[in-house]
């Protein structure tokens, strides 16, 4: 009798939302001051999408998870798990759970990871480390949401590397003994000298006696020492998305083997650097240029278009990767397509 295959997890679908109003480069630029070229070529934007005040991070989260199903009754749900911005519809609120009650998930559990902008990569690891556990654990739907433009402020120059976001929202629907997309393995590295030198200074316990005095400053993103960060970080982000992206590979049995990448939202020289670092060509990822940051969705909305631009094929090992502040390098491979 042949034994039983090996559990696994896969990526049944991936689907994505942005809001319809388009902000271009043209837009930042006249918000900010800076010249529009250079939002285009050193900022890496030529337009980003943007919720109006009626659209909530709970709604685009919605949207994308809809999508995701495909036609999978959401009763079939066995858990619902939020990996999007902390910035949500409410402080100190379970998203994942107002999700699932509208998605009609009744029979799932929800909770929420955080870890800004690399969790989208890094809660694939989690999740299927759970389902492999638990066999219970059959579907399972991951996903996540940004409206991030809120609390940028583009007339705050400390925070011009922020001026990326976009808003949108992405999921993945995951099955246990799935037969495509499967995940492999994930690296990361974390370098906590980097923690606070990103946040919204004026809410949390340090500042709650000071909420009734909160100006638009004190309620944005914000840099302590934007110089500082950058005389600290450039001399090893490049090195720490090649070491992950390589690495994930590497531990999945495919060192060297990449055929596409999935990367968070850079600017094309960055991006540019790490596939000449890793060996790959430009026509191996795609540059998310017409999106902005979008927070953890970056790799997955990489993905629906690279697959859609004939970028990502079946049998193709894809590498899913990002960084959050704090700060975080994460990286997870997937085989694409059906199960071997």
């Amino acid at each position: 009798m042949a034994a039983d295959p090996k559990p696994r997890v896969g990526i049944e679908r991936l689907a994505y939302y942005v809001p319809p109003e388009i902000q271009t480069s043209e837009y930042i630029a006249a918000a900010s001051g800076i010249p529009r070229d250079v939002i285009e070529q050193k900022f890496g934007i030529k337009q980003r999408h943007k919720a109006g005040p009626g659209e909530q991070v709970s709604d685009m989260g919605l949207e994308a998870c809809r999508r995701a199903l495909g036609d999978l009754d959401p009763g079939k749900l066995d858990l619902v798990v939020y990996c999007g911005s902390e910035y949500k519809d409410y402080y100190l609120y379970n998203l994942a759970a107002h999700v699932a009650e509208r998605l009609g998930a009744r029979n799932a559990n929800a909770f929420e990871i955080h870890s800004l902008c690399s969790c989208g990569v890094w809660s694939l690891k989690v999740l299927k480390s759970m389902m492999l556990a638990d066999p219970e654990l059959r579907n399972v739907l991951l996903f996540t949401s940004s409206k991030e433009t809120d609390v940028v402020d583009l007339s705050n120059q400390r925070s011009r590397f922020m001026f990326n976001f976009g808003d949108g929202a992405a999921a993945a629907l995951l099955r246990r003994d799935g037969e495509r997309n499967i995940i492999l393995e994930t690296r990361m590295i974390t370098d906590g000298r980097f923690a606070a030198d990103v946040a919204v200074y004026g809410v949390g316990s340090r500042n709650w006696h000071r909420l009734d005095s909160l100006d638009r400053s004190q309620r944005s993103l914000d840099l302590a020492d934007p110089a500082s960060m950058k005389e600290r970080l450039d001399p090893i982000s490049l090195g720490n998305f090649c070491s992950v992206v390589a690495d994930a590979a590497a531990r999945s049995g495919y060192e060297g083997k990449i055929d596409f990448l999935a990367p968070i939202f850079m600017k094309r020289s960055i991006l540019g650097g790490i596939l000449s670092n890793l060996g790959l060509r430009e026509e191996q990822t795609f540059v998310l240029e017409d999106f902005g940051h979008c927070q953890s969705a970056d790799a997955y909305i990489a993905c629906v278009e690279g697959e859609k631009a004939g970028r990502l094929k079946d049998g193709d090992l894809a590498v899913l990767f990002g960084a959050g502040t704090g700060y975080t390098w994460a990286a997870t491979a997937v085989k694409w397509g059906p199960a071997d």
